[in-house]
C-alpha cells in the first residue's frame, strides 16, 4: 500500500533545515515527518509531497527526491508556479498546476490513499483525489476562521485582511475538504467542536459527523525522554548565559499568538518567583537580542519590557536549532528543579507541551484549546492565558517539591501511554481500511487559481 502526506507549503528535508524558523516550518512538519515514519515502519509505502524550490537562498529545496536517513519515507518535490520560495498565502493560484503535476506522478507511481494538510494540502488533495478517483483524509492543523476571529476581521475589514491572507480561498478550501473527505483528523475533541463549529464551516460539516477521527499526535521519544544523555555542550551552554539557578523556560515559535509576554509580565509580578528562578526563552536562530536588533515584534516587545522593569540579569534568551538540543535543554533543567510554561491565546493540541512532559519537565499550559485535554489532574498544571494573577499563581505553585515530582513522574507516564507517533499512525491506518472513494464537484476557481468567491461582498 502506497499512502501520500500531501503539504505543498511544508517544504521538507532531510536535515529538518528551517524548522520553526520561518511561519511556515512549524509544527505540522514535524507531525507529517513523524507519521510518515511510524507508518513505513508499519510497512507502508510512504511519500511526502510539497514543492520543489529553485532559490539561492533556499537551497535545501531544490532536488526532486529526498528521505530521512535510517527510513524509506521519500519526499517528493513537485515543481508547480514560480520557482524561487514563496509565502504559503502566494501559493492559492498555483495549486491546481500542483494537482495535476501529482496525478501525472501518480498515474505512473501507483496510489492507495491521500492525507492531506492544512487548507492548502486539503484541497490539492481534493483534486488530486477527484483525478485519480482515490479517498483522501483531512487534518487542518488550524483553521483559517480562527485567525479571522483573532485578526478581529469583519465585512468592514474584510477586503484589507483578504488581499493579505487569501480568507476567501483558504475557508472554502477547507470547507470542501472537511465536507468530502473520508475522515477528518483532530487532535482532539475540543478542536472537533470548537474550531469545525465555527459559523463559516455550517454550510460543511456537522461537528457530530462520525467522519471525525481523534487522534492525538506523539512524542519522538527516541529523543524526547527522561533518560540521561551527553548533556554536557547544553549544560554548559546553559550555565553560562544563567548560571546555576532554576529556570522557567519558555519554547515556542516567536509569535504573538503564542504570548511568550504574559509569561514574562506574570514573571515580573511574583518576587518569589524572581529571587529563586532565572526565565530562559527558547529562539531559533536569533543569537544574544539584548546585543543584536532583530526584526521580530515578539523579542522587541520582551526587551522593551525586560529593560523599564530591570529584569535584565533574571530573563535570558538561547539558541537552540534542533531537537536533540531543546531535548537536552529539557533534561538539564529538569535535574535543576525548573518547569516549562506554554501560554498560548489558543493552542489546538500542544506538542511542544508534550515533548516537554516526555522528558519529565512538568508543565503550566494555557487552558485554552487542546492542553485541557493533554493534562488531567496530577499531571500539570493550567492557567487561563490573559490572567496574569492566575499564571503567576500556578507558576508559584511548582515551588512546592512534592508537587513538582508528582507533575513529573505523571507527565511522562501521561505521554508514554497516550501520545506516541506510533499510536498517532495506527490511528490513520485504523481510519485508511474503511475509506472509499465518493465522486464529488470542486470549483473550478482552484483548478484555475484565480476568480475565488468573496467570503463578505466583493473585493475592492
Amino acid at each position: 500500500m502506497r499512502v501520500i502526506f500531501v503539504n505543498p507549503q511544508g517544504n521538507f528535508d532531510s536535515k529538518d533545515s528551517r524548522l520553526s524558523s520561518h511561519p511556515d516550518f512549524g509544527g505540522q512538519i514535524v507531525y507529517v515527518k513523524e507519521v510518515a515514519i511510524a507508518m513505513e515502519k508499519m510497512g507502508v509505502n510512504v511519500d511526502i509531497v510539497t514543492r520543489r524550490i529553485e532559490d539561492p537562498l533556499w537551497p535545501e529545496f531544490s532536488s526532486k527526491f529526498d528521505g530521512y536517513h535510517g527510513t524509506n519515507v521519500r519526499i517528493v518535490r513537485i515543481d508547480f508556479g514560480p520557482s524561487e520560495f514563496l509565502p504559503k498565502e502566494k501559493l492559492w493560484p498555483y495549486l491546481g498546476e500542483f494537482a495535476k503535476k501529482m496525478a501525472d506522478f501518480y498515474k505512473k507511481e501507483g496510489l492507495d490513499f491521500i492525507t492531506t494538510h492544512y487548507g492548502d494540502g486539503g484541497i490539492s488533495g481534493a483534486m488530486l483525489s477527484k483525478y485519480l478517483k482515490i479517498p483522501f483524509s483531512f487534518t487542518a492543523h488550524s483553521l483559517g476562521a480562527q485567525k479571522m476571529d483573532k485578526l478581529d476581521v469583519d465585512e468592514k475589514n474584510f477586503s484589507h485582511f483578504d488581499e493579505i491572507y487569501n480568507f476567501s480561498a483558504r475557508i472554502l478550501a477547507e470547507g470542501i475538504s472537511m465536507k468530502y473527505s473520508s475522515f477528518n483528523v483532530v487532535s482532539t475533541r475540543m478542536e472537533q467542536f470548537e474550531q469545525y463549529g465555527h459559523k463559516l464551516y455550517r454550510d460543511y460539516i456537522d461537528v457530530n459527523d462520525k467522519k471525525f477521527k481523534i487522534i492525538p499526535p506523539g512524542v519522538n521519544n527516541r529523543i524526547f525522554n527522561p533518560n540521561r544523555v551527553d548533556d554536557k555542550k547544553i549544560e554548559e551552554k546553559v550555565r553560562s548565559i544563567s548560571g546555576t539557578n532554576p529556570l522557567i523556560i519558555i519554547s515556542s515559535r516567536l509569535d504573538p499568538k503564542k504570548n511568550h509576554i504574559s509569561v514574562v509580565k506574570a514573571y515580573a509580578k511574583s518576587p518569589i518567583l524572581r529571587e529563586r528562578y532565572d526565565l530562559l526563552i527558547v529562539t531559533n536562530g536569533f543569537e544574544d537580542p539584548y546585543n543584536n536588533k532583530y526584526d521580530n515584534e515578539v523579542i522587541k516587545e520582551i526587551i522593551d519590557f525586560v529593560i523599564k522593569n530591570n529584569l535584565k540579569s533574571k530573563v535570558h534568551f538561547i539558541n537552540i536549532e534542533n531537537q536533540k538540543d531543546l531535548a537536552s535543554l529539557y533534561k538539564v533543567a529538569r535535574r535543576n528543579n525548573s518547569f516549562f510554561v506554554s501560554m498560548a491565546l489558543y493552542e489546538p493540541f500542544g506538542l511542544a507541551i508534550i515533548e516537554a512532559m516526555a522528558c519529565g519537565l512538568p508543565v503550566v499550559a494555557t487552558k485554552n484549546g487542546g492542553p485541557t485535554d493533554i493534562i488531567r489532574d496530577g499531571e500539570g498544571l493550567l492557567a487561563d492565558p490573559q490572567n496574569l494573577d492566575e499564571i503567576k499563581t500556578q507558576m508559584e505553585k511548582l515551588m512546592d517539591e512534592e508537587l513538582y515530582m508528582k507533575i513529573s513522574v505523571n507527565g511522562i507516564k501521561r505521554v508514554n501511554t497516550s501520545y506516541t507517533w506510533e499510536s498517532t499512525a495506527r490511528g490513520y491506518l485504523e481510519s485508511i481500511q474503511n475509506a472509499q472513494f465518493e465522486d464529488f464537484d470542486i470549483p473550478s476557481c482552484f483548478y484555475t487559481g484565480r476568480n475565488f468567491p468573496p467570503l463578505f461582498g466583493k473585493k475592492e
